[in-house]
């Protein structure tokens, strides 16, 4: 009996599912760590197989057709069952995984954090990837998960979504940070100064999610005045230095910064809540092997970086 033709291979899948969410051929040649000639070659083998051009031009960049959309959800589905298929239930070797491993993640965690997650994953899995995908309002994070585009999500909302599994990576005091310059610093702020004072605050992450900070401050029904918006919570303390700004972060994250820069750490007038930092994961992932390695890789760097405070 001869051998049926298969023209799509797991290969030309996984750049459909790709191109399809990057709509850019460069993109799409960075996730897969392939050259951008090769991809626009697959693009073209793609669009003869499924007969449709699959992505077209518009303003601003190239949009997918309908016809794209329904093949990507296919081709996840086939993808995952290829990977179920060859992957060892018991087994999982970091050393020679060449597997991509993608964080989602803002910068609300201080830079050693990731440092050390870096350095272990580096030593383990010297030939396996890793990317970090920041969060926005827009960004949806859970579709994200469920769909394999972020294997892990870190965050620290008060309220994380039931649906998904979660592990604590760190539980962590909240401070005011301010220049070391500011008299106000020293002897804490109280309640009228702190309402009273002008505040750096982080642009929302999540449109469904409030902070800890915002969550506390608004069941007290006070509100503080945010006069700077930054989109990257490792602006702020930059912008502290010679203000009177003040920043109310965690403990851990202040601490770097305080070592670096002529800032001090105050009390808050308010109770706040111990700040909790979390891993989040779609049901899909939660027995596979590489997964439940990287969980640990990060829960590890987790627990150095609460061992730097104490």
């Amino acid at each position: 009996m001869s051998r049926p033709a298969d023209p799509v291979d797991s290969y030309l899948l996984r750049v459909l599912v790709t191109l399809v969410t990057e709509r850019n051929v460069s993109r799409t040649a960075i996730r897969l760590n392939q050259s951008q000639p090769a991809i626009s070659i697959a693009l073209k083998r793609l669009r003869e197989i499924f007969d449709d051009p699959l992505l077209v031009r518009e303003k601003g960049g190239m949009a997918p057709t309908d016809r794209a959309l329904a093949l990507r959800e296919h081709a996840r589905r086939a993808l995952g069952e290829i990977d179920a298929m060859r992957a060892d239930a018991n087994q999982f070797d970091p050393a020679s995984s060449t597997q991509t491993f993608r964080i989602g993640s803002p910068d609300f965690m201080a830079a050693p954090f990731l440092a050390g997650a870096v350095e272990r994953f580096r030593q383990e899995a010297p030939r396996a990837r890793l990317m970090v995908q920041p969060l926005g309002a827009e960004y949806d994070y859970e579709r994200a998960l469920a769909q394999g585009d972020l294997d892990v999500v870190i965050g620290n909302w008060p309220q994380p979504p039931q649906q998904l599994h979660l592990s604590v990576l760190l539980e962590d005091d909240v401070v005011c940070l301010m220049s070391s310059h500011d008299r106000r610093a020293a002897a804490g702020l109280t309640r009228e100064q702190y309402l009273a004072a002008r505040h750096i605050v982080p642009l929302p992450y999540s449109q469904s999610q409030r902070g800890v900070v915002e969550t506390h401050l608004s069941s007290l029904r006070v509100v503080r005045d945010g006069c700077v918006v930054v989109p990257f919570f490792e602006m702020a303390p930059y912008l502290l230095v010679n203000t009177d700004l003040v920043f109310t972060t965690s403990r851990h994250f202040a601490t770097h910064f305080a070592r670096t820069l002529p800032l001090t750490l105050s009390t808050p007038p308010f109770d706040f809540p111990r700040m909790r930092f979390y891993q989040l994961w779609h049901e899909r992932s939660q027995h596979s092997p590489p997964h439940r390695w990287f969980r640990d890789l990060l829960s590890h760097a987790a627990r150095r970086v609460a061992q730097s405070i104490q």
